[in-house]
This record gives C-alpha cells, structure tokens and sequence, in this order.
C-alpha cells in the first residue's frame, strides 16, 4: 500500500478562521470556499472549520479560540513565475498591498540578491506570507509553499528536518540547498540559508534562522495528514509523534516542534457529510482521544447516543 496522502496546512484562528479564507481567497486565482463545518461542545466552545483551497492547493482553518498565535516561524512562499505568467510582477504587486492593509512588512517588498522582486509581510490576521518574483520550472504556477524557519533550539536542525521529512514520504525529492557563508553574522557558517524539497508532491520550503529570534513553531499552523486506513494513521503517528504531551484529538508534534494532524480520510467525510448529529457524535468520540482510532470514529458516527 503507498502511504503516499496529501498534506494540508491547517490554520488556527481565534474567530476569523471564515473572513480570513474568504480574504485569501480573494487574492490568488482557482481559490474559494469548499466547506463550513460545525463543532459544537469542544473544549473551545462552538468552533467553526473551513476547508479552502488557494491556487488549486487545499488549506484548512479553524476559529477555535485565542490559544494560539501565528508568528514567522512558518510563512507561505507565494512564487511568481515570470516566465509562464504574462502579468507576473503585477499581480505580485496587487497581492502585496492586499496582505500588507493592516499588515506590517517584515522584509520590503523589491529588489534583494536572490530575487529581482521580493517581499516578507505579515497581513492582518498575524499570518506570514513571502512573496518572490522570478523563474520556477520546477514548481506549478502560483505555487503556495508553507516556508519553516528553525530557530532557537531548533536552530541548525532545517537540513535533518528536511532529510528526515522525506524519509517519510514516498515519491519525495531533495531541491534546493544553500547555506550561509563565512561572515553572515549572526548566522552560522554551513547552515541553511535556504532549502526546498517536494513531499509527496507537495513542496515545502525551511531555512535555519539562527538564534536570535523569540518565536518559534505552535499550532498555529499545523499540517494536515489525510490517512486511507488505520495503519497508515497507526504509521505516521508513530514516525511524527515525539512529544507525548502536546498529543491530543489526533496532533501531535515532532521532534522539531511541528504540529501534524494525522486522521483517516474517514473522518473528513463524516465531517462535510451534512450529518450535524453525526458530526456531533464523532467529535465527542474523538476529543478525549490521542492518536485518533478510525473504528471508534465510525462506530459514533453510526449509533446515534441513547
């Protein structure tokens, strides 16, 4: 069987998770709304998900209480072709001063060594995007690229993680690797300055950020993993899951502090099934759960409570 699943970023919002898709959305083409999804009596109250998609590519998130906040230590790399778009730089503008009204710009948006056009902005829901102009032939058009920085204790850990990661998936390639050079304080000499790779077919971008920085990974932004059965659920939990206390209704975060989601594609069809008793059944059974236990999960959505 390939263990081969989509990986979606999951964003967590404290109210805004529907206004901040629909904006998303707005802002990239082949993007919209895909589903509303209810969850009542969770330990954050009522919670709304939303499933979206941005450029083709599918995203989740969920208004879900003030617990957690975005910061740069996960980012989205938005990629401009310039070379299979004919209004590259354009649209690359008009998508900056979007996501920087009520934003802050964390790097300017123009020309910097490694790109003719680029710029690093936080919108005004808290999440970070960076926005790259040039040539991608190895990327589809408009590809989103969730984008981690390893600081702190993780500082030096991007190229492991990155190995690592693709020991995971099948169909997973190595890209890019660049590293800082002597005399780039405060940045260490061999580390990664940038780094992608492909999981899956999904790509991802990570970079070491030294150690200077006061942010670091949550579950802001977790990722996603849609299982076919329960050995795939069982086998990626225990390949992911390293830090037993953040385990809970199906996270988990690894080694490096990344949040995962690992859940049976059962479960998302239960969800968008429109079954509101239903629903409600399968997230009191999965609530209290760590790694999520797919009979238990169909056994609540079939019986319906006493």
């Amino acid at each position: 069987m390939s263990l081969v699943q989509p990986i979606t970023p999951h964003l967590w919002f404290d109210t805004q998770a529907r206004e901040a898709a629909t904006f998303y959305a707005s802002l990239f083409p082949d993007s919209g709304i895909d589903a509303l999804i209810a969850l009542h009596s969770t330990p954050s109250g009522d919670c709304e998900v939303v499933e979206f998609h941005l450029g083709g590519q599918p995203f989740m998130a969920i208004s879900a209480g003030p617990h957690f906040r975005f910061n740069p230590s996960i980012s989205f790399l938005v990629h401009f072709d310039t070379a299979r778009e004919t209004d590259a730089l354009g649209r690359q503008k008009r998508t900056w001063e979007a996501l920087l009204d009520g934003g802050q710009a964390l790097m300017p948006l123009g020309e910097y060594p490694f790109s003719p056009s680029f710029g690093w902005v936080q919108d005004r829901f808290g999440l970070s995007w960076q926005l790259m102009l040039g040539e991608f032939p190895e990327k589809p058009v408009g590809a989103i690229v969730p984008a981690l920085m390893f600081t702190g204790a993780v500082s030096g850990q991007a190229e492991e993680a990155g190995a690592f990661y693709r020991s995971l998936f099948e169909a997973s390639q190595a890209g890019q690797l660049q590293r800082f050079g002597e005399g780039m304080p405060p940045h260490v000499p061999g580390s990664v300055m940038y780094s992608d790779f492909s999981l899956g077919g999904k790509w991802f971008a990570a970079m070491d950020g030294g150690s200077m920085h006061d942010f670091g990974f949550n579950e802001a932004v977790s990722f996603m993993l849609v299982c076919p059965d329960q050995s795939a659920v069982d086998q990626y939990w225990s390949q992911l899951s390293a830090v037993p206390a953040a385990e809970q209704c199906g996270w988990c975060k690894d080694r490096f502090g990344v949040s995962w989601q690992v859940a049976p594609a059962r479960l998302g069809e239960i969800m968008r099934s429109g079954d509101q008793a239903a629903i409600d059944r399968v997230t009191q059974a999965f609530l209290p759960m760590h790694k999520l236990d797919l009979v238990a999960i169909e056994a609540a959505a079939r019986t319906p409570e006493a």
